[in-house]
Parts: C-alpha cells; structure tokens; sequence
C-alpha cells in the first residue's frame, strides 16, 4: 500500500491527554468529513477542522510505497534530535535507562484511519515505537495501538466507541458531552473550539467541567505556546 503523508515533524503533543510529551506527529493527508479545501467547508460534515491536511507538501511529506519507508522517516525523525546528546546522567522517574527514549509517534491528519494499516503497525513496532492515534472514530481502529484519542464530530455514526481518550471539541450542539460519557473510555476532555469565539467557548467547557468533573479541561497549548 502507498501511503500519503502530509507531514512528519518533533514537536510536544499540544492537547489532551499526553500534552507537553515530545513527540513524533505523522499527519496523514485526507479526511472523510472535509476534503481540505476551504471552498468546500461550508458543505462539509466537519465544519471547524483547523489542521491542514490537504496534499503531501509538508516537512516530511510526501507519497511512501511502503509502511517501512514510512516507519524508517517516522525514526530518523526521532533519532535526529538524540543523535548528539549523551546520555544522561540521571535516570528517568520510570527507571527506563534506554537512550535515546523510546519514540512516541502520534498519528494523526485529516483522519489517520483511512491510511493507518496492520503493516504501517508493526513497521513502527519492529523500530520500537509507542503509537497514538487522534481519530475521529468514525472507521474501525486497527489492533496493536498503544493509544487511541477518539475525537466525535457532530453529525457521524461513532464506529470507535472503546479506548484510552475521548477528546469533544466544545461546544457542538448535536455533539453535547452526555452523548459520550456512557463510553468505554479512561479519560474524558472538553477543548473549547478555536475561532473567533474561542474565548466564550473556553468558558463555558471550563464552566462544564467544573459543573461535571467526570471531564477535564484539554487546551491547545501548542498556540498558546507558538509552536507547531
């Protein structure tokens, strides 16, 4: 299977459960909710995406014939930024005295599901890799995930209804948290949608958790942070 991808890219997990982990994102291009291009948002299920998943343009991108050569750029991604540094002298809180670390690699895009397949899994399994999952649970989850961060989209039938994380984008009127919280998940998050109004919308999530403290609050910290 060729795989398109539009970035792959080290930066620290910007949201949810796992924020401020350093990271390895591998943004699939395509999605089955939007197709990337604004003219079509207006028609499109999801409506407020603000990722750029269109094309295969990004650092890292491109189109890969297979799940090594995609697991092969995912490592070197990883390794590039230990490959100078020695090891340190303290030993991690987890006791895991392996340098570098193991990678962490967050799948992602658009939606990674529509790519993300049992070879790319165990490519990235045989280098050592931790594997996420941010989807929006529309497409059934392939099996040997590490995490899976589900997050529902208003309007779309939920196929994943199981897993480590459920992230809402709040608020989305046909989407509203007691849709979930009867789910099979570890961890519930509110993150207030981005926009114009992301402020009101910051409000009323930190207001709704306060209110139901099943769920905590997820920021985009990358933003607030400026980084990618």
């Amino acid at each position: 299977m060729a795989y398109s991808v539009k970035e792959i890219y080290y930066t620290l997990q910007g949201e949810g459960f796992h924020a401020g982990r350093a990271s390895v994102f591998l943004r699939f291009a395509g999605c089955n909710l939007w197709s990337g291009r604004e003219a079509d948002r207006a028609t499109a299920t999801c409506r407020f995406c603000d990722t750029d998943f269109a094309g295969t343009d990004g650092p890292g991108g491109g189109r890969f014939d297979s799940a090594d050569r995609v697991a092969d750029a995912v490592l070197r991604t990883w390794e590039a930024r230990f490959a100078d540094e020695a090891t340190p002298v303290a030993a991690p809180v987890s006791g895991d005295l392996s340098w570098p670390p193991r990678p962490f690699v967050v799948c992602t895009g658009g939606e990674p599901l529509l790519q993300l397949d049992s070879p790319l899994i165990e490519a990235l399994r045989a280098r050592g890799c931790e594997i996420a999952v941010e989807t929006n649970g529309t497409l059934p989850a392939p099996s040997g995930l590490d995490w899976i961060c589900v997050s529902p989209k208003a309007g779309t039938k939920l196929v994943v209804q199981k897993g480590n994380e459920l992230k809402l984008v709040y608020p989305q009127p046909d989407a509203p948290p007691r849709a979930f919280a009867h789910l099979a998940f570890d961890h519930f998050s509110l993150q207030p949608m981005d926009g114009p109004d992301v402020a009101v919308h910051t409000r009323a999530a930190v207001a709704y958790c306060l209110a139901h403290p099943h769920w905590r609050l997820s920021l985009q910290t990358h933003k607030l942070l400026g980084i990618r």
